[in-house]
């Protein structure tokens, strides 16, 4: 059994207390780490502030070698990073090795952005008092930051706010799921071979005492969070004057018109609601298809969806695995249950194996039903009829989340309606809610999160900006 330890501004360590880490799968301990404490939240936070001018004042092409570097070797060690994964997370290893290739471009994004850091040139002279002057409106370093990521994108989401720390200049304590530690430490290892300054990146494991602490206190001045909405929320009103950004939950909707190419709906969102056993918050949880459609539509998404592969999550051909634990499946076999009592019609899957939940696709729903207006993130999915476009989006719109929408169609009238009226961070034009490229700006509005990720974006998030205004002569 692996033993990997935590990073601790810089340094590698032991705690007192172990972390076992199961595989979702079969409940096996295949590795353990260990739990960090106030103690070595306090150190890594005083590593990181003393980090702060040294990473402020690093120059951009050392930012660019120590960002490519780490991207090398992540493409380097691609297979054993998506197998160890894929054991703490359950998630297939097609997916698994996915997700890594994401991390690699995360880094290299981050690396070109790092050389093109946000500035502005202003001229002052619009009005008579300005005569003679110019401004110029720099972008600096916030200064010490906290992520805290989630398990179900355990190396990418730790990325996505690891990679714009650096090439922002500032340092950053990363808070993992305790579900799923491994990728990222795996990770610090890379970043420990860098010239990255010790201090600047520190990796914990944490208890809830010592998560709590990461949030509020002041001398952090960021927190980045990707999780649950109620979680998020809480969090944004413990976390006192740090800027703050959340990206959040989500129900996403998809909408097929009846100009839209069938085969490629039909296997677009079989894909976008089952990857993962629907554990993201942009899979595609609530499907409307036009009902000139509906039916052909239908009987195909259920033979695409009746020929996934279930299996171990290190088989190469599996498509779907269990969830991250039993609890989340009892959690998403109560809520079908509920569905099922409540009239809707289960057209196949609906069963609970221990934390495996059958690929479950719903009719005849009702729109106070947890399965449609919650975030499920599980593999459900519900088919529902329109006769109209604009109630179509009334209806993706019909819900406290706007994170990302998918739509199907031909029709240009149909794509600029869609965009200009469904309340999202994101709309996919003949593509599922689920695409997501790691450069693009992610994020949502309602109750979906505040703030963009998406390396530049984030990037923008993670800096200040400061006025110079000068006299020309």
């Amino acid at each position: 059994m692996d033993t990997y330890e935590i990073y601790v501004g810089g340094i590698f360590k032991k705690t007192g207390t172990v972390l076992n880490v199961v595989c979702p799968y079969d409940y096996k301990i295949f590795a353990q780490t260990f739990l960090a404490g106030k103690a070595e939240l306090e150190e890594a936070i005083e590593k990181g502030l003393a980090a702060e001018k040294a990473m402020k004042e690093m120059p951009l092409y050392k930012r660019y070698e120590i960002l490519m570097q780490i991207a090398n070797e992540l493409k380097a060690n691609r297979q054993h990073l998506g197998k160890v994964l894929a054991m703490e997370s359950a998630k297939p290893l097609k997916y698994a090795l996915g997700e890594i290739d994401r991390g690699v471009q995360s880094f290299l994004v981050a690396a070109e952005e790092s050389k093109r850091l946000p500035k502005e040139y202003m001229a002052i002279d619009w009005m008579a008092v300005g005569e003679g002057k110019e401004g110029l409106v720099k972008y600096f370093p916030m200064g010490l930051i906290a992520g805290i990521s989630p398990f179900n994108f355990p190396l990418n989401l730790a990325a996505h706010k690891i990679a714009p720390a650096i090439a922002a200049g500032n340092p950053i304590i990363l808070k993992p799921a305790r579900t799923t530690p491994l990728s990222v430490l795996e990770l610090a290892k890379i970043v420990d071979k860098t010239e990255l300054p010790k201090g600047a990146l520190s990796i914990l494991p944490m208890d809830r005492e010592a998560g709590n602490h990461l949030v509020t206190d002041p001398r952090i001045k960021m927190l980045t969070f990707t999780g649950s909405s109620s979680v998020g929320w809480k969090m944004k009103a413990e976390a006192g004057k740090k800027k703050v950004s959340l990206e959040l939950g989500g129900n996403a909707g998809v909408i097929i018109s009846d100009s839209a190419n069938i085969d490629l709906a039909v296997r677009k969102c079989a894909v976008g609601a089952f990857a993962y056993s629907g554990q993201v918050c942009i899979h595609v949880q609530r499907i409307y298809i036009h009902e000139k459609i509906f039916d052909v539509f239908t009987e195909k998404f259920v033979e695409a969806v009746r020929n996934l592969k279930v299996g171990h999550p290190t088989e190469s051909d599996t498509d779907i695995s269990a969830m991250i634990n039993e609890e989340n499946a009892l959690r998403v076999e109560l809520w079908i249950k509920e569905a099922v009592a409540g009239g809707a019609k289960i057209i196949c899957g609906g069963k609970r194996s221990g934390a495996f939940v059958e690929p479950t696709v719903f009719t005849s729903t009702k729109h106070e039903m947890n399965v449609c207006c919650q975030e499920v993130f599980g593999p459900v999915v519900t088919l529902e009829k329109f006769d109209n476009f604009h109630t179509a989006v009334e209806w993706v719109n019909n819900t406290e989340y706007g994170l990302q929408a998918g739509v199907f169609t031909d029709s240009i009238h149909e794509m600029n309606y869609a965009f200009n009226n469904l309340d999202v961070g994101g709309v996919m034009i003949n593509e599922v809610s689920l695409f997501r490229v790691d450069h693009m700006p992610y994020g949502g509005v309602k109750n979906s999160g505040v703030g963009r990720e998406g390396i530049k974006y984030a990037i923008f998030e993670m800096m200040e900006s400061k006025l110079l205004v000068k006299n020309v002569d």
